[in-house]
């Protein structure tokens, strides 16, 4: 499939990336330490991609002690295991950030370098969302789903904000900052406290507050991981509609109606729609094999933001379609018959069953997924370093400066 057509090269070079960060944080604690000490830290010959990707390793090699220690996510590990999750996604987060700066100091910024860092912290997301839930011991069931929908949701409306704006804008509060912080503090309060079970307790009553007759037993009774979904419920609606806003505003000083840009949210929603009844229909995957389907939903995630952002790139109409739902569609409608038998007496017979087969079938929805998301990405970055004379991982055309003094901003 061709994801770039030649009528639509010439748009590459006019692509210019724009981006702003209102976080207090970044400004004065993260980027100071980012260009006064860690970006020394980089050889000039070094590709910025490598410095994303390798940075990605990080939380790979994380998600592979996830696998060995806690494969059902509500196990405790040992207390280096929760360290770790927070020195990798601290280095990913240094790494995500410096790869900018290393592009502008080496001349190698372009559509490219956005291509892959957004590819890269679309698939980070959905892993994250994994080590997460084994840290807080969410386990595997509706707990977990609740958090995947709101991670991608705030993912996917930022990157719908962009395309629409044309400028990737960060509030006061975003994921990529204080998000990440947070999740590095909840490791690491989670490897000093013993493990995720510490998140299962009840916050007042660990933290000492009685419970008083004013005080509902169910808002006593809930726990540390519970009341930190209250909170990212909040900020995922003040995310979602400050972008929508913004996105709203922003179309009106053009003379634009804001109403198609608030359709395209709707492809979303829909496939999670489909995600919440496979999961329903199937609760043999819901309670015992969560975490393949979580990649294979990450991955349908990851596809639909990288083709929004090629279509940001070239100015192109809004991607709609997205093929790895098929599957998952087909899934759904193989799962229904049985249960409209059960409840109407009207169905039809499962192909596959709920037990073995179902489990083989989304192994076999994840191979998918994996290879229409590595082709896309092959066939983007083939194609632009081809057209653009450079190459994705090494440095083709060195700058060479003379004389002159660098600002890193």
């Amino acid at each position: 499939m061709v994801y770039i057509r030649q009528s639509q090269l010439p748009r590459l070079k006019e692509y210019k990336y724009s981006g702003v960060d209102h976080s207090l944080i970044s400004r004065y604690i993260l980027k100071p330490f980012y260009t006064k000490f860690v970006i020394n830290c980089f050889p000039m010959w070094m590709a910025p991609n490598v410095i994303t990707l390798s940075g990605f390793s990080f939380v790979v090699i994380n998600f592979l002690t996830l696998l060995w220690y806690c494969p059902t996510l509500d196990q405790n590990c040992p207390p280096w295991v929760y360290g770790s999750w927070a020195i990798g996604l601290f280095l990913y987060q240094t790494f995500d950030a410096i790869d900018g700066t290393q592009a502008r100091r080496t001349r190698q910024g372009g559509p490219l370098g956005e291509l892959f860092d957004h590819g890269v912290d679309a698939l980070n997301t959905v892993l994250e969302v994994l080590l997460f839930a084994a840290a807080m011991n969410l386990g595997q069931g509706w707990k977990t789903v609740a958090t995947l929908f709101a991670s991608l949701l705030t993912f996917y409306v930022q990157t719908w904000d962009e395309y629409h704006t044309h400028t990737l804008t960060l509030g006061l509060i975003s994921g990529p900052v204080e998000g990440i912080l947070t999740l590095c503090i909840v490791y690491a309060i989670t490897a000093s406290f013993g493990g995720g079970s510490f998140w299962q307790q009840s916050m007042l009553g660990s933290l000492g507050i009685e419970h008083h007759a004013f005080i509902p037993d169910i808002l006593y009774d809930l726990a540390w991981n519970e009341w930190y979904m209250v909170y990212g419920g909040v900020v995922l609606v003040f995310s979602t509609v400050s972008s929508a806003i913004n996105v709203t505003n922003e179309l009106r000083k053009r003379g634009q109606s804001p109403a198609p840009a608030l359709v395209q949210l709707l492809p979303f929603f829909g496939r999670w729609v489909v995600i919440i009844a496979y999961l329903y229909l199937q609760p043999v995957i819901l309670k015992g094999h969560l975490i393949p389907f979580v990649m294979f939903v990450g991955l349908l995630h990851a596809y639909s933001v990288g083709q929004m952002i090629v279509a940001h790139m070239l100015k192109s109409e809004f991607p709609f379609e997205n093929v790895i739902t098929w599957p998952l569609i087909a899934g759904v409608f193989d799962s229904l018959g049985p249960w409209l038998q059960l409840h109407t007496g009207f169905g039809w017979p499962s192909a596959l069953g709920n037990n073995v087969y179902q489990v083989a079938f989304v192994f076999l929805s994840l191979g998918l997924g994996i290879g229409v998301y590595g082709s896309f990405a092959m066939d983007v970055i083939i194609t632009i370093c081809d057209y653009l004379d450079i190459w994705c991982l090494t440095i083709k055309h060195p700058y060479c400066e003379i004389g002159e003094s660098k600002k890193l901003y």
